[in-house]
């Protein structure tokens, strides 16, 4: 099948395949004469695990490593089983960073008058030197930031926008 069929069939768009196979996360599949991708029903079926492991959320590194797994006989179930609890271990430590940091913007709302007032709480948090101390560096706020690398302090000029 070419890769709208095979993309259709994985439940993927054509660009994650070639995504997933340009970083070697599947290998390329073989050509036409024409130089069209051709798909064979294994193929599309690595596809479809890779995308149930990101539904799941897995990072690509863990999705290789269920890969090999799923495709050599002799695994044990010890080591599917170690990188699912893994991953169930950071999920959770991710929910309570989230669920952190919606507790601390729920209290800055709620000092939010929210009228036609220029001042807000909220941004006069965001914009203090209190705003560093909730970094997850300081331990107080987890996971501010950290999902796009930004643990570093910000540059900017202080005093306004």
């Amino acid at each position: 099948m070419n890769i709208g069929e095979a993309a259709a069939a994985a439940g993927l768009s054509a660009k994650m395949i070639r995504y997933y196979e340009s970083i070697g996360l599947v290998p390329p599949p073989a050509r036409s004469e024409a130089g069209y991708r051709v798909y064979t029903q294994a193929q599309v079926d690595d596809l479809s695990f890779v995308r149930r492991a990101r539904d799941l959320g897995f990072s690509v590194d863990s999705i290789a490593r269920l890969l090999a797994l799923w495709r050599d006989g002799g695994r044990t179930s010890a080591e599917v089983k170690e990188v699912a609890l893994g991953h169930v271990s950071a999920l959770r430590r991710r929910i309570r960073e989230m669920e952190a940091m919606a507790s601390a913007l729920e209290g800055l709302a709620a000092q939010c008058h929210g009228d036609g007032r220029p001042t807000c709480p909220i941004l006069d948090d965001l914009g203090s030197e209190r705003s560093d101390e909730l970094s997850p560096r300081n331990g107080r706020h987890p996971g501010k930031g950290r999902r796009f690398g930004l643990d570093a302090p910000a540059t900017r000029p202080r005093g306004g926008p």
